[in-house]
């Protein structure tokens, strides 16, 4: 057979991937109770990233498991149209050419982004491809096609009839530089060190002040009234008068509130409606007007005064700052540490602004989405993060779902020109129903990007008709997600699928971890810390790539990614294919495959055979709850450790020209079957070189699959799994690696064969010792083993313990007992010498009570070190 001596895997990745695509085998096949996998979809302007690397490989492992279980898997895939994102690209696009949105008008802007998306929208479907996603392609959803819109209409239409949509003039969380409303949930906070700035509001009548404490100047434009707490005896006489509002000489009143917080500053609150949240709820309570003093640049308007219109907000602050120091009304200044909100998407730092928003009442869809958690219908995996979807569930508040952007699915509200009245529908009505008017337009704005993303779970099986999809396919059964859009997305997607299916839409939510780099950070381009995945998947392969992210990614924790574990998924994938092509090489010699019944199994056989099964019910139930790199481990242990390390090097003798045919067959076939099953147990992680080596193998050794995708997952064999067997086999490698390192200690060359003498325990021993001595004579490479219980310690010898028995090697012709004891004194004294210093060092107390606690602790842990090397060169002199 011609295979090559490196595996290479881009050419075999390629092929497999296109053989699985044009035979199907992503798509649910058979019958029977189906598994069902919705992909989170990624943004249509996304380029994969190690997050997505993480995500999708989690998703791909549990779907190629299930599907391997004989279920008819579907992973459903689909693209985000992510509505600020993808206009902000094509909007950049036309800036470059010194044209606006604004110039080319909606249509043309949409037709544009139609054709950007044609154009490079398929990129991370054709990235995830490389990635071996193992999604069903021919339902592949875009959340702006016509059946998914329908969905959205469908949706808006229904829940503004049953009153959980309405449209009011409310604060919302603006980002100037996106001109758009974000939801809370889109807003990024972080703890930054501002200013607090104490600023002199003079009385209306006679001499004095009151002063107030902000973090915002330049709203102070727009204040109607000062706030204390009618319970603060500071200001009672105060409640009720007027103050003059600096630099505008407009009076605003003092009023009471219970929302002021009397500790806070000096206890006294400006209050500004249009540009602040709380303040906005002041202003309800007491009938304030609500004073816009910003355009929805974040541009002072004519409403803040002639002299700061036209001024950015932050120029605007440090003119009025300049302004109040001038005329003696700027206290003081403190540092302040305070949480600052920004856009998710362009780190803007976001404004409170007052408009016309359209909302969703959520508290009343909250409820059941709260039940089905209680009840345990669905689990949050790891289970702390149920306490964090609790929480925010029962203090949720209603969803700000209108954008004042061009792309995206467009509010189905239309006006009448003629009498203002406003309609939601579905369709575009030809006729007004108030006045009979036959202008109607519709609304400017679109919905959030998360209101068709919170449909997912139905939308894209084809609701609102009542399809086969849905019947078949909802509920689905695990998500697999990032634990930054558990509000987003994920708790939504629960109360939209309770509230219009009436069933939950997955019973299990696994979120995963961070990628992070070696420092901690989380992964991103701004940092440029985060490799291109497409770069590694060119050099190393695909499945290096997933084998690395799985292996060292705990359920539910952060991954810490570097060049290093990378390293870990490529040896692994070529200590396979070694092995492959090992086994593949020797075994085309021996002509025949024996029947399962006419093998002569030996130890190692019954072992590996037992260690095969053992390992097969551990990596199941390791696949069934979610515990991927526990898999991982334990197949690479298996594997490397205990298939090629031990099982394969024993069977070498067997495989000799000249060794007996019985012991060939059977070699041959517990090689081949092993080797077909690690890469059945193998397959979810590493589905390419897996699925290569299988296909190779079924030539010599028939298996009724066609495929390994969808050959069935190794069943466990209780009857295989022998205790006594693998209790047998580990005390003669317990035994092996015992005469390695003895042959270590007295630096014997490799090809240096030694003799050993084995005193046993029991008769079991052995039986076992002289029947299986090869095995030592070959992987210890020692000519000669005699062994018993009555067998004498020879003298001199260097000794281990195993167990309950003694090996020895004798140094009678093998080394010279005077020179090697010179060799060891003379290492003793050194070692001694070190040990003595560092004792010295450690019984300082002006050392223990100085040093850093590390260098302390390293010192401790060096003395350990050495003390342990003077125990061990004592003991062999001993022994000489």
């Amino acid at each position: 057979m011609e295979i090559s001596k490196t595996y290479s895997p881009q050419e075999i990745e390629k092929k497999w991937y296109e053989h699985w695509e044009k035979k199907g085998y992503f798509r649910p096949q058979g019958d029977g109770k189906p598994f069902t996998v919705l992909i989170p979809p990624p943004n249509v302007t996304g380029i994969l990233h190690m997050g997505h690397v993480l995500n999708n490989t989690l998703q791909d492992v549990v779907v190629r498991y299930h599907r391997m279980k004989g279920e008819p898997t579907l992973w459903l895939p689909g693209v985000d149209h992510a509505g600020i994102a993808t206009q902000n690209v094509v909007e950049k696009q036309l800036a470059k050419a010194g044209i606006s949105r604004h110039d080319i008008g909606r249509e043309a802007l949409v037709d544009k982004i139609w054709q950007w998306k044609q154009e490079k929208g398929g990129i991370i479907i054709d990235q995830l491809k490389l990635l071996g996603a193992s999604c069903d392609w021919s339902r592949q959803r875009f959340t702006m096609d016509e059946m998914l819109s329908r969905a959205v209409k469908e949706v808006f239409v229904s829940l503004y009839e049953a009153g959980l949509i309405y449209k009011g003039k409310y604060i919302i969380n603006w980002c100037p530089r996106c001109v758009t409303a974000l939801a809370n949930d889109e807003v990024e906070h972080s703890d930054e060190e501002g200013k607090l700035w104490y600023i002199r509001y003079p009385y209306a009548e006679g001499k004095g002040h009151v002063t107030i404490a902000t973090t915002r100047p330049e709203t102070m434009l727009g204040d109607v009234a000062v706030a204390v707490n009618p319970a603060d005896p500071r200001y009672q006489n105060l409640i009720g008068k007027k103050l003059i509002l600096p630099l505008t000489h407009r009076q605003i009143p003092v009023i009471a509130d219970a929302y002021v917080e009397r500790e806070f500053g000096t206890g006294c609150v400006k209050v500004t409606p249009a540009h602040d949240p709380n303040d906005f709820d002041i202003g309800k309570r007491h009938d304030l007007e609500q004073l816009l003093i910003m355009d929805e640049h974040g541009r002072m308007n004519e409403a803040a005064g002639a002299e700061f219109a036209g001024m950015d907000r932050y120029a605007c602050r440090e003119k009025i700052l300049e302004l109040l120091e001038a005329q003696g009304l700027l206290e003081k200044t403190e540092s302040h540490m305070h949480a600052v909100g920004h856009c998710y998407r362009c780190d803007t730092v976001i404004e409170p602004y007052l408009s016309d928003q359209w909302f969703v009442k959520m508290q009343p869809l909250a409820r059941q989405a709260i039940e089905v958690v209680e009840t345990g219908d669905i689990r949050f995996q790891p289970e702390r993060w149920t306490k964090v979807y609790m929480h925010w569930m029962n203090n949720i508040r209603d969803w700000c779902i209108s954008r004042q952007i061009w792309w995206g699915h467009r509010i189905p509200a239309y006006y009448c020109e003629s009498c203002g009245h406003m309609v939601v529908a579905k369709e575009q009505p030809t006729q007004c129903p108030q006045c009979g008017g036959q202008n109607l337009y519709q609304d400017e704005d679109v919905l959030d990007t998360w209101f068709s993303s919170w449909l997912w779970p139905f939308s894209t099986m084809g609701w609102p008709d009542e399809t086969d999809d849905l019947k078949r396919f909802l509920p689905t059964n695990v998500l697999i997600t990032a634990p930054e859009i558990i509000y987003l997305w994920v708790a939504r997607m629960i109360m939209s699928t309770l509230y219009f299916k009436q069933m939950i839409p997955f019973d299990t939510v696994l979120l995963h971890g961070t990628v992070r780099d070696e420092m901690g950070r989380k992964m991103s381009k701004s940092l440029g810390n985060s490799p291109d995945p497409i770069d590694i998947i060119e050099s190393v392969g695909a499945d290096a790539l997933r084998f690395s992210m799985i292996f060292n990614t705990p359920k539910g924790a952060d991954v810490i990614y570097s060049d290093a574990i990378l390293e870990g998924g490529r040896n692994f994938a070529n200590k396979i294919w070694n092995a492959y092509r090992f086994i593949m090489m020797n075994i085309e010699k021996i002509k025949a495959l024996p029947a399962e019944d006419e093998l002569e199994l030996e130890l190692a056989d019954r072992w590996i055979i037992s260690r095969l099964n053992e390992v097969a019910a551990e990596v199941r139930d390791h696949y069934e709850n979610l515990r991927l790199n526990d898999a991982a481990q334990c197949i690479f242990q298996f594997l490397w450790d205990e298939f090629c390390s031990w099982y394969i090097e024993l069977s070498k003798d067997r495989l000799k020209e000249d060794a007996p045919q019985a012991g060939k067959l059977t070699a041959k076939y517990v090689l081949l079957d092993v080797m077909q099953a690690g890469m059945r147990l193998l397959h979810p992680i590493m589905p390419f070189i897996s699925e290569e080596i299988w296909q190779s193998i079924k030539a010599w050794f028939p298996m009724p699959e066609e495929a390994l995708i969808i050959a069935q997952f190794p069943i466990p064999d209780a009857d295989k799994i022998d205790l006594k067997i693998k209790d047998d086999m580990q005390l003669m490698q317990a035994s092996i690696t015992a005469i390695r390192n003895l042959r270590k200690q007295l630096n014997l060359p490799p090809a240096k064969m030694v003799k050993v003498v084995v005193r046993t325990a029991e008769k079991a021993q052995d039986q076992l010792f002289d029947s299986y001595a090869g095995y030592i004579n070959r992987l210890a490479n020692v000519a000669e083993i005699s062994s018993g219980q009555n067998v004498q310690k020879p003298k001199p010898a260097v000794s281990a313990v195993v167990r309950n028995l003694e090996i020895f090697i004798p140094l009678a012709g093998l080394i010279d007992p005077e020179v090697e004891k010179a060799r060891l004194n003379k290492q003793l004294d050194k070692l001694n010498q070190e040990l003595a210093g560092i004792t010295r060092k450690l019984s300082n107390p002006n050392f223990i009570n100085h040093a850093k606690a590390e260098v302390v602790a390293k010192e401790k842990e060096k003395h350990t070190e050495v003390k342990t090397k003077v125990d061990l060169i004592t003991s062999q002199i001993q022994d000489l």
